[in-house]
């Protein structure tokens, strides 16, 4: 059967005001019973069995359908709507519905889980090859002349730092994170944004191995930029291969 449309028509969001079917849930049998239910929830989800707009059943039938107490369907809801799953609203059409989570939530969820893993500066920097040149042709083409201004602002701003021996790694990870914006992608934007930390982390270390980097850094940037101002994939492409290319040589594991 085919899965319905994300997008729904008011006569479609009036219908979802229903609960969903009764039987889609299974009772559980758990230590931590509020996670399985959380689980199930989920799968259905991931299934299109629960889509966005879709209203769970009351608490009352989710305890009788789980079989479990109250307390753990309140906890297991909280936990759903914790994770931007799951929408509690109250009143006589209140209830829990069902949502998707927001770009910014996503984005949260993997800073988490790239800050808190043993990633080495070595790993970062291969990555960002892939990714940063891969970018490159989109940023060329989309970056608008906002977009430009607002990057030529940055060298300006970055170039003064470094004459007041003030630039730092903050900056140049804030110049690349702008740089994916011009891509006009939030997909894009919001894996390099919940990459700052390990970005940051890499850039760091190779500082370590060559304190004035960001000098050589600081002129490729602006090279980078006026690449893309004049439309030169080519060009924009070896001036971040070559920026990228020696920050990897500095940490090589």
């Amino acid at each position: 059967m085919p899965s319905r449309p994300s997008q729904t028509t008011e006569g479609e969001k009036s219908t979802r005001s229903a609960p969903v079917g009764r039987h889609l849930f299974k009772a559980v049998s758990s230590n931590r019973v509020s996670q399985v239910i959380v689980e199930q929830i989920r799968h259905l989800m991931r299934e299109e069995r629960l889509q966005p707009g879709d209203r769970l059943p009351s608490e009352r039938e989710l305890c009788t359908q789980f079989g479990v107490s109250r307390v753990t369907v309140r906890e297991a809801l909280r936990i759903l709507e914790s994770s931007g799953l799951v929408e509690i609203r109250v009143g006589a059409r209140g209830g829990a519905f069902v949502t998707a989570p927001s770009s910014r939530r996503v984005s949260e969820g993997l800073v988490d889980l790239l800050t808190l893993s043993p990633l080495t500066a070595a790993q970062v920097t291969e990555v960002r090859l892939v990714f940063e040149l891969g970018i490159v042709p989109l940023v060329v083409e989309r970056a608008t002349e906002e977009d430009i201004a607002e990057l030529r602002e940055m060298c300006e701003a970055h170039a003064e730092a470094l004459e007041q021996d003030k630039y730092t790694m903050e900056a140049s990870a804030a110049f690349h994170i702008r740089v994916a914006a011009c891509a006009h992608n939030p997909a894009v934007e919001m894996l390099v944004q919940s990459f700052h930390g390990p970005l940051l982390m890499s850039l760091r270390e190779a500082q370590t191995v060559e304190p004035n980097m960001g000098q050589h850094g600081s002129k490729e940037h602006h090279e980078f930029v006026e690449a893309i101002a004049a439309r030169d994939v080519e060009a924009a492409t070896a001036t971040m291969r070559t920026h990228l290319e020696r920050t990897a040589s500095r940490l090589k594991e």
